[in-house]
């Protein structure tokens, strides 16, 4: 029993150093991130169940790879930057409308009130709380599932860009013309004349969580090479639109309906859903801006699937934020 003990032993150093290490402790960071998820969101026993088996379904949805991301900021450094801490970015109107912390009602506000919003958004990647990492590694069926699991719904294209502008627009996909390239070329020639950052007009460095550096290691992609040196959420309060949403540049994209017909709108009910669309600019953008990202800028179909696929497009600095719909 003594040699097996110490043959062991002897073995411990190198299991530790195990691939299998970096799923441990994504799973304790997980677990400490469920915990903040229900206290903040006050989910039931049956929301944390599924949103639990989703992430164990996933096996690396998470934060990032703990073995190799290297966040820029700690949680505790982005909320000693808020004049207010973490509570500051507490809306009693807006929670009242949403029926949840951290949203913000989605309406036009020269025609509308805030109390007008039929819809909200989170003001936060996923999970929504300041100062806390966006979670990344998500496809997007699985944001969809996550949405759904909390009682929300992952958001339409025009939703976004309406949070991003500062004002929501109509639904005016041109289902007329058939294909994601084609209703894209005709979105992106409507709004191109008046492009504009949720921020202001034109494109600031140093504004948004937009000035990362991707692991050395990170040559196009995988969870072993790539860390998701992400800063935490409301890191930068400038970095913020009229309706009072954060994040739309740097730090994640995200993921987001794009509806093909209207029985595919998620905001009118729809669990069918459109194809993907990925919103706003990555954490290294202020070094290398690899497309346009201006709010109502439609992307080409970048590793297009229907929603729902289970072969939607993961990786290491793709998150989500949820709508709602509301009475």
């Amino acid at each position: 029993m003594i040699r097996i003990s110490l043959f062991v032993m002897a073995l411990l150093p190198a299991f530790l150093a195990a691939p299998g290490r970096a799923e441990t402790s994504l799973q304790r960071n997980n677990e400490a991130l469920f915990r903040e998820i229900r206290q903040v969101h006050r989910l039931s026993d049956g929301e944390m169940k599924r949103v639990k088996e989703i992430f164990a379904k996933s096996g690396i949805m998470g934060q990032g790879n703990p073995a190799i991301t290297r966040h820029p900021m700690t949680p505790a450094q982005c909320a000693a930057r808020l004049p207010g801490g973490v509570n500051s970015y507490l809306d009693a109107r807006n929670q009242r409308i949403c029926g949840d912390k951290y949203m913000a009602p989605l309406y036009d506000p020269q025609t509308q009130r805030p109390e007008d919003a039929t819809s909200c958004i989170d003001i936060f990647e996923f999970p929504n709380i300041p100062c806390t990492y966006p979670v990344v590694w998500t496809k997007a069926n699985e944001a969809a599932q996550l949405c759904s699991a909390i009682g929300k719904r992952i958001c339409d294209a025009h939703e976004w860009e309406g949070a991003c502008a500062g004002a929501l627009g109509p639904a005016d996909y041109r289902f007329d013309l058939g294909s994601v390239a084609a209703m894209r070329a005709a979105h992106n020639s409507k709004y191109a004349p008046s492009a504009a950052w949720a921020y202001g007009p034109a494109y600031q460095r140093g504004m948004c969580a937009a000035a990362s550096t991707k692991s050395a290691s990170c040559n196009g992609g995988g969870y072993n090479s790539c860390g998701s040196n992400t800063y935490p959420t409301g890191a930068f309060p400038g970095c913020v639109s009229d309706l009072g949403v954060y994040d739309l540049h740097g730090n994640a994209a995200e993921h987001m309906n794009l509806p093909m017909t209207p029985a595919q709108m998620a905001s009118t009910g729809s669990t069918t859903l459109g194809v993907t669309e990925m919103k706003g600019s990555w954490f290294i953008f202020d070094s290398y801006r690899a497309h346009p990202d201006w709010c109502r800028w439609r992307a080409p179909f970048w590793h297009g699937t229907r929603v729902l696929s289970a072969a939607s497009h993961e990786n290491y600095h793709l998150g989500f934020r949820c709508c709602k719909t509301v009475d």
